[in-house]
């Protein structure tokens, strides 16, 4: 059954639309607090149709995530009772965030930093750190470190292969799909115990 290579050619034609760019910002903006799909699944065939914007999007991706990251924290900080366990409980991830407040308590800058770049679940992070009151600065500092690693790998790997990769992505894109939701896996089971 093939999952990602159509959700890949729904996007590639979204990366054509004259508001691509503004798409990319509300999802990037909306996958750092409570938005199930990866801002790369979106980035990366914006790159491929837009290789001269690669850094500008990977730049805009960055700065719309970080501010969804602020978004997601202001939700744990301020709204984690009626809005932050919503998200949660939909998500089906209770399990989940209380093993990641515990690890929060030990190495809170570190885990958002390496969720910005991993397969971790980034909003999970963004709205731990607010509800348990992570320093904002270093919270900041981290997220656009983090998402800009991720982003910026994504579009220049993208730009430099250009043409010659995306015969390749689209024949492997099952298996990065299947691959990416593998190490998201494993990074929960790492994260759990």
């Amino acid at each position: 059954m093939k999952i990602f290579e159509p959700l890949y050619n729904h996007v590639l034609a979204w990366a054509s639309h004259r508001l691509a760019e503004r798409y990319l910002a509300v999802v990037s903006f909306a996958e750092s607090s409570f938005f199930p799909i990866p801002t790369a699944f979106m980035l990366a065939p914006m790159v491929l149709a837009r290789p001269q914007k690669a850094l500008w999007l990977a730049l805009l991706a960055t700065l719309t995530s970080v501010a969804g990251g602020l978004f997601g924290y202001v939700i744990g900080y301020f709204l984690f009772d009626q809005i932050g366990q919503t998200i949660i409980d939909a998500l089906g991830k209770e399990e989940a965030f209380e093993e990641i407040k515990a690890r929060f308590l030990q190495d809170g800058v570190w885990i958002v930093l390496l969720a910005g770049v991993t397969p971790l679940p980034y909003k999970l992070c963004t709205i731990t750190s607010g509800l348990l009151g992570l320093a904002l600065l270093p919270f900041t500092i981290a997220s656009l470190i983090g998402r800009a690693g991720q982003f910026f790998i994504i579009a220049g790997v993208l730009k430099w292969g250009g043409p010659k990769i995306e015969p390749q992505l689209r024949r492997w894109m099952e298996i990065l799909g299947w691959t990416f939701i593998g190490l998201a896996v494993a990074a929960y089971i790492y994260f759990r115990g």
